[in-house]
């Protein structure tokens, strides 16, 4: 797979890269985080929302609606679901990460998506990202053998638990599937949003 940078013609259709936010001290903090050897992702952490760059990133990328600063950190090699969401995530890369995007629109009739579609970009240490509300990703993938550090933030009360009741309330989930050369994600909607 091509790992492109974020500086690409071709990353344009997935986001844009935040520049006008000093995300220095937001970086610094994650950098004191240990790496687990697995993908660990909170979406809320209090010592990053407490952060100087939290009302700035609520009024610049937001439109001051609420926010969650959390984290997605780790080691991770491999594309093993996709999801996105109503609107953008921010993605603030505190140790080099590749993110691996594609796009909602090409999800198929039948719910299925070629992941063949996707392509994958270098966020560098230190870089912001607004990652489009119809733009395909998961957890980041190492950049290099030590893991990855990256905050998000998303409106508030994002990936919160859902109270499940009935079978017709279960969670989206994603299963892969191998068709012939190509993977294929299938992605089924149960929840009945009537």
């Amino acid at each position: 797979m091509i790992i492109h940078e974020i500086t690409e013609e071709c990353f344009k259709k997935y986001g844009k890269v935040i520049d006008s936010i000093d995300l220095t001290e937001l970086v610094s903090t994650m950098q004191t985080v240990e790496i687990p050897a697995d993908v660990v992702y909170e979406p809320s952490i209090s010592a990053l929302e407490k952060l100087k760059c939290a009302t700035e990133l609520q009024q610049k990328t937001y439109g001051e609606l609420p926010i969650q600063i959390g984290w997605c950190i780790g080691n991770n090699h491999k594309l093993n679901a996709v999801e996105y969401h109503r609107c953008s995530e921010v993605n603030i890369a505190a140790t080099d990460a590749i993110l691996i995007l594609g796009r909602q629109q090409d999800i198929s009739v039948e719910n299925t998506y070629d992941t063949s579609l996707m392509e994958a970009f270098m966020i560098p240490s230190g870089t912001a990202v607004e990652l489009y509300a119809t733009t395909l990703h998961y957890a980041p993938c190492n950049a290099s053998d030590g893991g990855f550090l990256v905050a998000v933030v998303l409106p508030k009360g994002t990936n919160e638990a859902w109270n499940i009741h009935t079978p017709a309330e279960k969670m989206l989930f994603l299963q892969l599937k191998t068709n012939g050369l190509s993977d294929i994600l299938k992605v089924d909607f149960l929840r009945d949003h009537t």
